[in-house]
């Protein structure tokens, strides 16, 4: 079977068109991803809704009301619970607490697993086999029964306790990708070209290491915020922390102990579950986004992807298409 070498053709001038050094194609590329710019944007607006989410809300979320499981209105634009409570004011409040838990965890997490990763893969030695071994133990920890237990003691544990902990033992597996990473750059050439030319240590990790690393803190950043949202979520649906510091889980927790979905009260969990989801995929997104970023070959396809459609290409990944010639008939 023959390839149309005019396809092959337009196939490589599309790739080495988005590869190219000077192409205005390589400025703001993650930006331009149409993943990443689509959960960014999601999770910008989640983020501005814990901002000014409890100044917005038409209602104060604990307020009750006659108004007893009343389907979405204009008056109650989520419905209201079975003691009259708007479900709509408890979406926009819990925001906060979910947003907060998640940044906070992700911010401690990856600033701990930068400095301990990078510094054990840079330093080498004894050094490194300490702070692998330290990162060894961590790994190990559960983190979700850990964090249950200690909420479980402290029964004024709020979202912030939460995210401490999660932070305390989710920067080892972080730490260990940065630590091999730092150690496949410790020996490139402008890492020893800095050294010859007496750049101090801290120096060379901050202006020539860390730079080469964004990417994946990045996606470990993200990754790791996913799991706090989540975590937090579990925790206040299962009872564990406060219910009464409103965030999703907490509206979740209540319409599962009302029995909601036996009354027939869509209204009460389904726009809850609708943000953990949409935050849920924003942060997916977001990942795809840094994966096609920092892959070369993702990112040409993926920037090129509607030029390839309407040229009728199918994108190659990974493959290396072959030409065979026709042979001629001797007989």
């Amino acid at each position: 079977m023959s390839i149309d070498s005019e396809v092959l053709e337009r196939d490589l001038d599309v790739a080495q068109e988005a590869a190219a050094p000077t192409s205005p194609r390589r400025k703001f590329l993650f930006m331009r991803n149409t993943k990443a710019l689509t959960g960014l944007v999601i999770l910008g607006f989640f983020t501005l809704m814990a901002i000014i989410g409890p100044w917005i809300a038409p209602y104060d979320p604990d307020a009750r009301s006659k108004d007893v499981l009343q389907p979405p209105s204009w008056d109650h634009l989520f419905g209201t619970t079975h003691i009259g409570q708007d479900v709509f004011s408890q979406i926009l409040v819990g925001t906060r607490g979910v947003m907060v838990v998640g940044f906070v965890a992700g911010i401690v997490a990856t600033t701990i697993g930068v400095l301990i990763g990078v510094t054990a893969g840079y330093i080498g030695g004894f050094g490194d086999e300490g702070l692998s071994a330290l990162s060894n133990v961590f790994l190990v920890i559960p983190q979700l029964p850990l964090i249950i237990i200690i909420a479980g003691q402290l029964p004024s544990a709020g979202g912030l306790t939460v995210a401490l902990v999660i932070a305390a033992t989710g920067w080892a597996w972080g730490a260990r990708v940065l630590r091999a990473q730092t150690l496949s750059l410790r020996k490139r050439d402008f890492i020893e070209a800095a050294r010859a030319n007496g750049e101090k240590s801290w120096r060379i990790i901050t202006a020539e290491i860390l730079p080469n690393l964004t990417a994946i803190i990045a996606a470990g950043f993200v990754g790791t915020v996913g799991f706090a949202v989540l975590s937090q979520i579990t925790l206040s649906f299962i009872g564990i922390t406060s219910v009464s510091e409103w965030n999703w889980g907490t509206v979740l927790f209540w319409a599962q102990a009302q029995l909601a979905l036996q009354q027939g009260a869509w209204w009460w969990f389904v726009p809850a579950g609708l943000c953990i989801a949409l935050l849920g995929m924003s942060l997916t997104l977001i990942n795809f986004g840094i994966d096609e970023f920092v892959n070369p070959r993702l990112r040409s396809t993926g920037l090129n992807a509607r030029k390839l459609r309407k040229r009728q290409i199918r994108p190659r990944i990974g493959f290396t298409p072959v030409v065979h010639e026709a042979k001629e008939d001797r007989s």
